[in-house]
């Protein structure tokens, strides 16, 4: 090859190389903003009849850098964020009962909230034990949270046996349960949490300051990115019930709680929602329960729903009435009965949206559009929303609300 042709060979590449270096440069600014711009814009909610008004998220940086050292002593943690959240919140918390030995079940639950939603809104997380946190637990679960964490201690009068209770008789149905394997059916600690889960977690004074809860329990899964506010959805449509799952209770562990809800109706009929959802826990207008209840492991609801004078006087009479402990009544199908009789039921709300998981039930969108909008890391084969053993389907039948195309085939 000639000098002259080396000359020109030397050009080109060198001009082939200035040329990738620049395309590059281009794709390198493109995914920067493009990741940035993605990571905080928003205009739809992404469930299904939702409203399209959101306001983009709003961020800030942070100039107070994570401490190395948090206290030990304090009821209070603040993770500090990088990037802080500005827009409107409502006042609204996660709430959790937990004891320390749930810590390791508790992390991936909390970090799958966090991934999923709560880093791009940072609300609050409540933790509720009948004996104190341990500082591993709290300083575990405040790395992980970016709202500020609080542990609060559950009071012993909330957390025994109340005066009118006869423990014997409490003690001969756990033998009893436990003989015919009932599930729980010998747990003392479990009648407990049902009906601290009832009537009592509301009136801990660190819930005083909000309006609504989403309730987080431990080896739970979320699959699909939540991109809106959930809480500002409840507000804004005037909603104060929202779940994911329901299902059918075991009749042996609440054999007398219909004939002692019916007898609270006959004494406080002022209760009953004009357009309540009877129908939804029950078949045959009230006459028997159809065991129907919304899975309360998950819930996102109303905390002036609880507070309200019917709901205190519900719970109040099943209290007296002794069936937390004489069966075991769980605190799932009271919260449902409660909604589905003293709301409208308009607002109940099912997040179709959202992938949960709670063993050894799934619900996963089916609806490709809102799977892959929302980044769903799950089956659709696997859910549970449309199943015999669901009631959702009731839900929606009810309620007149479009069903997703193909639920069919996702019956049996």
């Amino acid at each position: 090859m000639s000098k002259k042709g080396s000359l020109k060979t030397t050009k080109r590449t060198r001009l082939y190389k200035q040329l990738g270096v620049a395309l590059i440069t281009l794709i390198g600014l493109y995914s920067l903003f493009h990741h940035s711009s993605k990571n905080v814009s928003l205009s739809t909610y992404t469930t299904i009849g939702s409203p399209d008004y959101l306001e983009p998220l709003k961020y800030a940086p942070s100039s107070t850098a994570l401490p190395t050292d948090l206290p030990v002593d304090h009821n209070k943690y603040t993770r500090l964020l990088p990037f802080k959240y500005n827009g409107k919140k409502e006042k609204a918390t996660f709430v959790t009962l937990a004891r320390n030995s749930d810590l390791y079940g508790l992390i991936n639950s909390i970090k799958a909230v966090e991934d999923r939603f709560n880093s791009k809104f940072q609300y609050d997380w409540v933790f509720l034990n009948d004996e104190e946190f341990s500082d591993e637990f709290k300083k575990t679960v405040t790395a992980l949270i970016s709202g500020e964490t609080k542990f609060g201690l559950i009071p012993n009068e909330h957390w025994s046996y109340p005066s009118w209770i006869d423990k014997k008789r409490a003690a001969d149905t756990r033998k009893t349960m436990k003989e015919k394997n009932i599930i729980y059916g010998d747990s003392e600690s479990y009648r407990h949490m049902c009906r601290y889960e009832s009537g009592f977690f509301w009136r801990h004074p660190l819930l005083d300051e909000y309006e609504y809860y989403w309730r987080v329990e431990p080896d739970i899964k979320m699959y699909c990115d939540i991109d809106y506010d959930v809480f500002k959805f409840m507000k804004d449509n005037k909603k104060k019930y929202g779940f994911t799952i329901t299902i059918h209770e075991f009749r042996d562990t609440i054999e007398t709680l219909w004939e002692t809800t019916r007898e609270f109706l006959s004494l406080y009929p002022q209760h009953i929602h004009k357009n309540n959802m009877l129908d939804f826990v029950s078949d045959d207008n009230g006459k028997t329960y159809n065991l129907c209840h919304f899975w309360s492991n998950f819930e996102i609801a109303s905390l002036k729903f609880l507070r309200s004078q019917a709901y205190r006087d519900y719970f109040d009479y099943l209290d007296h009435a002794g069936g937390f402990f004489y069966e075991r009544w769980g605190d799932a199908p009271v919260h449902s009965i409660a909604a589905s009789l003293f709301l409208d039921r308009d607002e109940i709300h099912h997040f179709e949206g959202m992938g949960y998981y709670h063993g050894p039930y799934h619900q996963c969108p089916i609806n490709d559009q809102i799977r892959l909008h929302n980044k769903c890391a799950c089956n659709p084969n696997d859910d549970f929303t449309w199943k015999d053993y669901s009631c959702t389907l009731k839900y929606y039948d009810i309620n007149n609300i479009t069903k997703p195309d193909g639920w069919k085939d996702h019956t049996g």
